[in-house]
């Protein structure tokens, strides 16, 4: 078993417990912000299953059929999870306005505030696991499972608060209210994983600080004196999965043999990967005995014009 399926398996089991004691107690208690904690948990139970399935499909290796691999799988799994989440804090919403229209009162506050602090608890050994994964493997679903079991500690906490000052004021209204804020955060933090989600299914270019280094490894090849390497264009990058994927066409002196231009490309390929040597790379580089970047530029736009 792979460390990725080994952190969605933990995340699984560890939302499966917190339903549990979140929904005994919500449904004891009545306070709609444990309730809702409830549900989100569950939301999260559902979507770490579906992650360990997602990382088990998009670690396959590529074959006859799917050539680069699957790794868009774990793209369109955080764009995925990050509906789900939206709707969630949508839900919550709706439940804290029923709530406050209501106007029933929050009781049992002390098994309330127990209930929350296992989860804090809980929740705070998660998301290091998690984060400490992605750190390690890179990988988009993980760091999307880490962020949505931080803004969920950050609910725990949220939710912590209001209980105390529920107890110690007897405003009841802080409950609702304060649920009505928690989704809210957790709506605008759900929104990046879509986002990022999004980004690698249009395959966008890598971090731009990435790109850069890649151009000054490629630039540094540049040598004027021997004329070995001269330019370079159509410099290409994208993410999918946890493999970074760089196609570039590098302008080689015609005359310089084939065996020595392969071996600057391989040793280019090398700088390359040493940027993020923790990461997977495939790496395209076109050897040119001219610069064609021009001459293709001008045939596709000639081909637009027909």
């Amino acid at each position: 078993m792979t460390l990725q399926k080994k952190a969605t398996v933990v995340a699984s089991a560890t939302a499966f417990f917190l339903i549990v004691i979140k929904l005994v107690v919500g449904m004891m208690t009545g306070t709609v912000v444990i309730i809702a904690s409830a549900i989100d948990s569950a939301l999260d139970f559902l979507i770490s299953l579906f992650n360990s399935y997602a990382v088990s499909k998009s670690q396959k290796p590529t074959d006859a059929e799917y050539n680069y691999g699957r790794g868009k799988i774990e793209g369109l799994a955080s764009m995925l999870e990050g509906i789900v989440i939206i709707a969630s804090g949508l839900f919550i919403i709706y439940a804290a306005i029923q709530k406050f229209i209501s106007g029933e009162p929050t009781t049992h506050l002390g098994l309330s505030l127990a209930v929350m602090a296992v989860s804090v608890a809980t929740t705070s050994a998660l998301v290091i696991f998690l984060t400490s994964v992605y750190k390690q493997t890179n990988s988009l679903i993980i760091k999307s499972d880490a962020l949505h079991y931080k803004s969920d500690l950050y609910t725990n906490i949220g939710i912590i608060v209001s209980l105390a000052l529920i107890y110690f004021s007897d405003l009841h209204f802080i409950d609702p209210l304060v649920s009505i804020v928690i989704a809210v955060y957790i709506i605008y933090s759900a929104a990046s994983i879509v986002r990022e989600g999004l980004e690698m299914l249009l395959d966008k270019a890598l971090e731009h600080e990435t790109v850069e280094r890649i151009q000054e490894i490629i630039q540094g090849h540049i040598d004027a004196k021997e004329c070995i390497v001269s330019g370079y264009h159509q410099l290409k990058t994208r993410k999918s999965g946890s493999v970074n994927f760089v196609d570039v066409h590098i302008v080689f002196n015609d005359r310089v043999l084939l065996r020595d231009s392969h071996e600057l490309a391989d040793h280019i390929e090398e700088r390359i990967m040493e940027i993020h040597p923790t990461e997977s790379w495939i790496i395209n580089i076109h050897q040119d005995p001219y610069d064609d970047g021009n001459v293709n530029i001008k045939a596709a736009q000639g081909t637009a014009e027909l």
